[in-house]
């Protein structure tokens, strides 16, 4: 199964500081069809206007991953943790057993973001935080692993589910494969670019959910930039 989900169909709030896109239920958007995908839960596609973003608040029990598409996000928590994420970058949170934190955008342009939420294995793991660089030169051409749990993925961020993130750069006309086994549930977001999998097309942003495939190939109909979730 192979569905597409336009951008113009996501649940929207736009708070002035921020316009956020929801791929799933989210707040005040509910949408039962749009519940999660696998341990999945929340796919937002945020724009933070310059110096503005989120006050300290809490999480617990999930996995949030943060994958920055333009801009930079500043990372403050309770256990002390710090850092600034840049384009292309990612950044790793495990609530756990539960964190406060803020997310605020100091720069003097508006930053996007995808904030993925994945639900943990398990409950009542000790909470964390990570970030690292992902040169997008490296994912040229094919999937590079920037957050998992799976075994063999070493190099990645770390997180408590087994699930994979994965990033791609492909250049119009070329076609990449992603193998995975057929009980998985997949979810891409071109965050630019065009791209076809399947009989499906789909545009910068939209989400394309993916089940039953244990080969999944993606064709680039522009030059396109892939962002990827793969999870029980």
């Amino acid at each position: 199964m192979i569905e597409h989900r336009p951008f113009a169909t996501l649940g929207a709030a736009n708070h002035g500081w921020l316009d956020a896109h929801h791929h799933f239920s989210f707040a005040s958007y509910n949408d039962p069809a749009r519940a999660q995908w696998g341990a999945l839960r929340v796919w937002n596609d945020d724009a933070i206007a310059a110096q503005t973003g989120f006050p300290p608040h809490g999480h617990q029990d999930m996995e949030i991953i943060t994958y920055v598409r333009s801009g930079a996000i500043s990372h403050k928590d309770s256990l002390g943790n710090q850092g600034r994420t840049e384009a292309g970058d990612v950044q790793v949170m495990s609530a756990g057993t539960g964190i406060q934190h803020s997310e605020f955008n100091l720069e003097d342009q508006e930053t996007t973001l995808f904030q993925i939420w994945i639900l943990p294995d398990s409950r009542g793991h000790a909470p964390s935080w990570g970030a690292r660089p992902f040169p997008k030169g490296s994912r040229d051409g094919q999937f590079v692993v920037l957050a998992s749990g799976l075994a063999g993925d070493g190099d990645a961020l770390r997180i408590h589910a087994q699930a994979r993130v994965a990033g791609a750069l492909v250049k119009a006309g070329e076609t990449i494969r992603y193998e995975t086994s057929a009980d998985r549930h997949l979810y891409l977001v071109p965050a630019t670019g065009r791209v076809r999998i399947g009989a499906v097309e789909a545009e910068a942003r939209d989400g394309v959910a993916i089940t039953g495939e244990s080969v999944v190939e993606v064709t680039a109909l522009e030059d396109s930039e892939l962002v990827l979730v793969d999870t029980a």
